[in-house]
């Protein structure tokens, strides 16, 4: 059986907490994870955090929201070590739980969570319906699934831009449309659907990305991890740059309840 790739090595997660600060993997940091959880209270809650990546979202639900436990979980294993190795360095082992799993099914009983969280890291998942299916049956009746993810505008076939910039990427991505996500949280039962379109929040970020990447930060980068290295992540921005602008690529809030019994 041929292992799968390893996106987040450790260069490639240094380069992105460089950029997006440490422990988080995508943009907004602390303000953009208050967001996701704006109108529901996650004080003294049971939480999954799907994909934590290097845990700094994870730490942040505890240290900064209140959160009374939390299990982080990835397929990859060296953000799960660089996880690890930051919640000991908060002292939080005793609050805060990460475990490497395999994709598919979650290896969680039945109502087991009050709030299943994730960070845009179901953008690498292929399986939305199953994984959909699998957040609702790990939520306690009455539990709420709060979320962002780098959505795709459609479902028809990707534009040549945007096929160019997932080709840069090569990050495995498999986005889904916001229209596809509304269909399967229905279908598994969830209600109170909300999603947000965040487009015009990213672009204005990813154009400021760009500048820190081109400008100021230029030399850092370089030094850091190479001139060619530096110059294919600009690439890689730009040519994301060019489909947020049309708005294919769509990064979203997604918000839904499980009913209560």
């Amino acid at each position: 059986m041929n292992k799968s790739p390893i996106y987040y090595d450790k260069k490639h997660v240094e380069f992105l907490e460089t950029l997006w600060g440490k422990g988080y993997l995508s943009p907004g940091g602390k303000s953009e994870v208050e967001k996701i959880l704006s109108g529901s209270r996650i004080q003294g809650k049971n939480i999954l955090d799907l994909g934590c990546g290097s845990g700094g979202v994870t730490i942040s639900l505890c240290r900064d929201f209140g959160a009374q436990k939390i299990t982080g979980i990835d397929i990859e294993e060296p953000v799960c070590e660089i996880a690890k190795n930051r919640v000991e360095e908060f002292g939080l082992g005793k609050k805060i739980k990460i475990i490497r799993v395999e994709p598919g099914t979650l290896p969680f009983n039945n109502n087991e969570f009050d709030i299943v969280f994730s960070k845009d890291s179901m953008v690498h998942i292929k399986n939305k319906e199953l994984i959909i299916k699998e957040i609702n049956r790990v939520l306690k009746p009455g539990g709420k699934f709060l979320a962002s993810d780098w959505c795709i505008r459609h479902d028809s076939e990707l534009s040549t831009e945007m096929a160019y910039y997932l080709e840069l990427e090569d990050l495995g991505f498999e986005m889904a449309s916001p229209r596809l996500y509304q269909n399967l949280l229905l279908e598994a039962g969830f209600e109170n659907i909300i999603l947000e379109n965040r487009n015009s929040w990213y672009l204005e970020e990813a154009q400021n990305e760009v500048a820190l990447l081109s400008g100021q930060l230029r030399t850092v980068f370089e030094n850091k991890y190479s001139k060619e290295y530096t110059a294919i992540s600009i690439k890689t921005w730009n040519a994301m740059i060019e489909v947020l602008k049309t708005g294919e690529h769509c990064p979203h809030h997604i918000k839904a309840g499980k009913p209560a019994r």
